[in-house]
């Protein structure tokens, strides 16, 4: 979906109104999403796995670590969307956050202050204490609604757990929208693991389309699978196509992103996956091709890249500059790159 963006005249708030030919404004909106890797603080969180990231752990993780990851992270998450828009992401899902204390933390840098960014998190019960939270302005999007849906192992497993899928509703340029932001099962696991968590999201979101069709429902996250894996593109029914999708199904931009451009946002033994995915509702794609843009609308889309996301030299040249790596800090970001999507409306 290829666009040349339209040309600037005025700023409101944090979305930024454009006009076109017909000199019709739109409203513009970044969603993006992150994994952070490893945002742990410096305490333990008592019934959790997080010895690793202590003072005395394997990472020896103090606090001069810390605060270089909080800046790290807020410098990639305030960079996000800027291609497109001076005031950033209006909507930010992220994962492998530990806590209210690392995200309050995060909060806390100079940048993320400035444009005011809120959180919406709840603890889950992922052993290693990691879990999915949304980050957003409270300028551009209004929150009504938030709870998590802890992910059931449908083999009556009750001896592990995993992040919950976070779900979170509101309104953005006053349409409804609901955001459910994911972390599905590691490739430590089988397929069918995460089979399980396309089926779980699928059914919660046929449920909230069901109770009001006027919501427009954007799922996200890192899936641990790429858009070709039956987890996305059977169970949860995210489609290459649009002509594709129907109703209840998704439009997944970052298939053709991987396949057909090479494109990825973690490398692993020399080649690229795409496990950090952004998908959206038959209700915000132009299907007729006619750019009405009367309510949401997916616009434009891209893997976020920054030279300083990224190794500048040797063996794993061109790929994330993750935190650590084989035990040594790096100094890094993190093992993923975000996914960035642009959503307009008419105004």
């Amino acid at each position: 979906m290829k666009h040349t963006f339209l040309t600037l005249i005025a700023a409101f708030l944090l979305g930024v109104a454009y006009t076109n030919a017909q000199n019709r404004k739109l409203m513009v909106h970044a969603v993006a999403f992150y994994n952070l890797e490893n945002l742990f603080d410096i305490q333990h969180d008592e019934g959790k796995n997080d010895y690793d990231f202590l003072p005395n752990g394997s990472y020896h993780w103090d606090e001069n670590k810390y605060q270089k990851k909080l800046e790290n992270m807020a410098r990639a998450l305030c960079d996000l969307g800027t291609d497109k828009l001076p005031y950033g992401a209006s909507i930010i899902g992220v994962s492998e956050v530990e806590n209210d204390n690392a995200l309050n933390d995060l909060m806390a840098q100079p940048c993320m202050q400035e444009r005011g960014y809120q959180f919406v998190h709840f603890e889950g019960p992922d052993k290693r204490g990691v879990d999915c939270a949304l980050i957003y302005n409270p300028k551009a999007f209004k929150v009504e609604k938030a709870f998590h849906k802890l992910y059931v192992y449908e083999n009556g497993d009750t001896t592990h757990a995993t992040r919950p899928f976070l779900c979170v509703q509101g309104k953005l340029a006053g349409d409804n929208l609901t955001v459910v932001v994911c972390h599905w099962p590691s490739r430590g696991v089988e397929g069918t693991f995460r089979d399980w968590g396309g089926k779980q999201v699928r059914a919660l979101t046929d449920s909230i389309r069901m109770a009001d069709p006027s919501q427009h429902i954007v799922v996200m996250g890192d899936m641990n699978d790429d858009p070709d894996n039956t987890s996305m593109a059977k169970f949860l029914g995210a489609k290459r196509k649009m002509k594709e999708v129907e109703e209840g199904d998704f439009y997944n931009p970052w298939w053709d992103i991987l396949r057909s451009k090479g494109q990825g946002t973690l490398s692993y033994q020399g080649g690229w996956n795409l496990f950090d995915q952004i998908v959206c509702s038959r209700n915000m794609l132009d299907l007729k091709g006619n750019k009405e843009y009367k309510e949401l609308t997916l616009y434009d889309y891209h893997i976020f890249k920054r030279d300083y996301l990224l190794q500048s030299e040797g063996k794993y040249k061109g790929t994330p500059k993750r935190t650590t790596s084989g035990g040594v800090w790096q100094i890094g970001y993190s093992d993923h790159l975000p996914t960035v999507t642009y959503l307009v409306k008419a105004m």
